[in-house]
């Protein structure tokens, strides 16, 4: 029986913490192994929108779903989309008491609420995987960097991008798809710039021209979360002197790259806080597949980054540890379970992967704002049509 063998997750994020909790709750001792010394979940990104169809059906299988309406931020759904000159395309504004079907919610709270559902002691933390090894009938040797070995019956890599667990499976590596992030903070921003939060409201403000973007998200925690976009060549920031490790100076440097933009679009750099995070954009192929190993599976960034403009990173890493829990628990024979999981992952995967890659593409072309206006109004039609006669 399942219950009794050992199973090892690789990643303490969302992808991670709801497979281990499903698990829990069907009587099972899954083991995750997190590489910090302690849970950064508050650290790693901001606001999430969580889909109905994905990330939702998650939350009530693992029966935390009306909690997580208690908390979630349905004012969040704002959206904002304008050209580079501050013209606006799209200008949505959600009712006090209107509910839609993707409320926001901070990464850090949402982990925060899947970690109170569960006995948090069978997270390890301070184990980062150096390498995994295949042995026979399925079972896999664990080799940690503080020394630790371990051996399992099934090994999940839940550990992201840069998988340790993927090379078990595949020699197929990330590529970087052209679009660099530079990640800054503007802290307590109704209090500090009153002006922003009014332009900003509760919601996402999307600033697209020129092959770039200013991305802004409000968080729960009062602060907007500004992405830089740039559409540029991997190594461009470095040999163009932006560094993060000079805020000042790379700030003033994107200040001049969007000097022909509207001065209240460039307010989201020139308020931000002096630190700077710099995020390489990676993808894996759109419909990227595996040889099957009998013990070890991926789920979500491990098993199909893409960029974040289909918003389906972690709702995909959700949908994936509910649908591999069930199959673990429906079947005793690891193999079965991960046949079953895959066939159905390998197949949704690769149409969120085509749609981030269609919408990034769309993104950072030519006329942006207005084609993603477009896009945006069809599919509103789409799942909105007009019923009267």
């Amino acid at each position: 029986m399942n219950k009794n063998k050992r199973i090892a997750i690789i990643g303490g994020g969302p992808g991670g913490l709801t497979l281990a909790l499903l698990l829990q709750q069907n009587g099972m001792e899954p083991v995750i192994y997190e590489q910090e010394m302690l849970d950064m979940n508050n650290q790693r990104g901001g606001s999430l929108d969580i889909h109905e169809e994905s990330g939702q059906l998650a939350l009530k299988e693992a029966g935390l779903y009306e909690k997580f309406q208690e908390i979630a931020r349905y004012e969040g759904e704002d959206f904002r989309l304008l050209d580079k000159d501050g013209k606006s395309f799209i200008d949505e504004l959600t009712e006090p008491d209107e509910k839609g079907d993707r409320p926001e919610i901070d990464r850090g709270d949402l982990c925060d609420l899947l970690l109170n559902a569960f006995d948090k002691s069978c997270i390890k933390y301070g184990y980062k995987l150096e390498k995994a090894i295949s042995l026979e009938n399925g079972i896999t040797q664990l080799h940690f960097e503080n020394g630790a070995v371990e051996t399992v019956d099934c090994l999940v890599g839940a550990d992201g991008a840069f998988s340790r667990v993927r090379p078990l499976l595949t020699n197929t590596n990330i590529e970087y798809t052209g679009l660099t992030f530079f990640e800054l903070n503007i802290l307590n921003v109704a209090e500090n710039h009153p002006d922003l939060f009014e332009f900003n409201r509760r919601g996402k403000v999307f600033a697209l021209g020129d092959n770039k973007g200013i991305l802004a998200q409000l968080n729960g925690d009062g602060r907007i979360k500004v992405y830089v976009s740039l559409k540029v060549e991997k190594e461009w920031p470095e040999k163009n002197g932006i560094s993060i490790e000079k805020p000042i100076e790379a700030k003033a440097k994107l200040l001049d790259l969007f000097s022909d933009w509207d001065e209240g679009l460039k307010r989201y750099i020139r308020y931000a806080e002096d630190s700077i995070i710099q995020r390489r954009i990676y993808m894996l192929p759109i419909d990227f597949k595996w040889e099957r190993n009998t013990g070890v599976t991926l789920i979500g960034d491990a098993a199909h980054v893409m960029s974040p403009f289909a918003g389906e990173g972690v709702n995909l890493a959700m949908f994936d540890a509910m649908n591999l829990a069930l199959s673990i628990i429906r079947n005793n024979d690891f193999s079965i379970a991960i046949e079953e999981y895959e066939e159905k992952m390998f197949e949704y995967a690769s149409e969120k992967a085509q749609e981030s890659q269609d919408n990034l593409e769309l993104s950072f072309s030519d006329n942006a704002a207005e084609k993603f206006a477009d896009l945006m109004n069809s599919l509103h039609e789409q799942y909105n049509p007009d019923h009267e006669n």
